[in-house]
């Protein structure tokens, strides 16, 4: 069995927040209870994770589940465009269009992200840096230089520190879009 993972709207701008739908906005209804995974109550409202093509957590406010139509709240703050992204891959997976992926990490920080979590685990395990980088790049690449001046080297330490620091709280900073300064 699995468990979800309910976030905050605040830690995680890709919560959508539902509210009752003002009868001169919209009289349909939303008929995506039935993809509701379990309520589950908290201070905001209720938490709820929709299944369908995709997950979407969702923060029904209160009053919002006996409203037959809903309308989504979306503070214009600096998180907007992730808020509206996410609210976009919502709705184009409740009505089966093709969803577009998710943008707040590209596949190479997801590749990154990977080797730092196994760099960091390695070394929770009491393995040396070098035996980190022959499991991720093989005997031979670790063996072509010397140790102490090696790129690799310098790679592994780097990945193991960025592990270190997602497992002490900056995995918060992955549900979010980079600001450009």
């Amino acid at each position: 069995m699995t468990q979800d993972v309910l976030w905050s709207p605040l830690a995680d701008p890709a919560v959508l927040t539902l509210m009752p739908s003002p009868d001169f906005l919209s009289s349909e209804p939303f008929e995506g209870a039935a993809g509701l995974g379990p309520h589950h109550e908290g201070p905001q409202g209720y938490h709820a994770v929709y299944r369908g093509d995709i997950a979407s957590q969702l923060l029904l406010l209160p009053g919002s589940k006996a409203s037959p139509s809903l309308a989504a709240l979306i503070p214009l703050d600096s998180q907007t465009l992730g808020r509206v992204e996410a609210l976009l891959r919502f709705w184009r997976g409740y009505h089966k269009r093709p969803v577009p992926p998710d943008t707040r990490m590209t596949v190479q920080q997801r590749r990154r992200l990977r080797l730092m979590l196994r760099a960091a685990d390695g070394r929770t395990n009491r393995a040396s840096y070098r035996d980190i980088a022959t499991a991720f790049f093989g005997t031979e690449r670790v063996a072509s230089n010397p140790w102490k001046t090696s790129s690799l080297r310098d790679t592994v330490i780097g990945l193991a520190r960025g592990g270190a620091a997602m497992i002490g709280g900056g995995y918060l900073e992955l549900l979010r879009h980079r600001r450009r300064s």
